[in-house]
């Protein structure tokens, strides 16, 4: 990753995609506060570079919801899920996959009133 933002800079789509990695990686070891830093890092910089419509950035946006909820932090999940919810529905539809699961961890996280 380091080598990546040398050569490619900081914005370049395989350094976000590398950053992305590691950050995958440490939420699957459960390092939810080195997971969430990188994430949000990487969402920032997708939304500025290539927009916040883009699919990479709304799965930015979803992972980050992912880890917020690992972190107990349910009502900033919530709030970050309900808005990929409604940008996958406008850009892929609501019967695409992506949608579909965002709509499913929505409405369960919902549901743990």
């Amino acid at each position: 990753m380091e080598t990546r933002k040398r050569v490619l800079g900081q914005e370049h789509p395989s350094t976000l995609a590398s950053m992305a990695n590691l950050a995958s990686t440490y939420w699957n070891q459960g390092r939810w506060k080195e997971a969430e830093e990188l994430e949000i890092q990487v969402m920032e910089t997708r939304k500025r570079v290539l927009g916040q419509e883009h699919r990479d950035t709304m799965t930015s946006m979803n992972n980050l919801a992912f880890t917020l909820i690992s972190q107990g932090w349910r009502e900033e999940a919530i709030e970050l899920m309900k808005s990929v919810v409604t940008l996958r529905t406008k850009i892929l539809g609501a019967e695409h996959p992506y949608t579909i699961k965002s709509v499913e961890a929505l409405e369960a996280w919902q549901g743990q009133e």
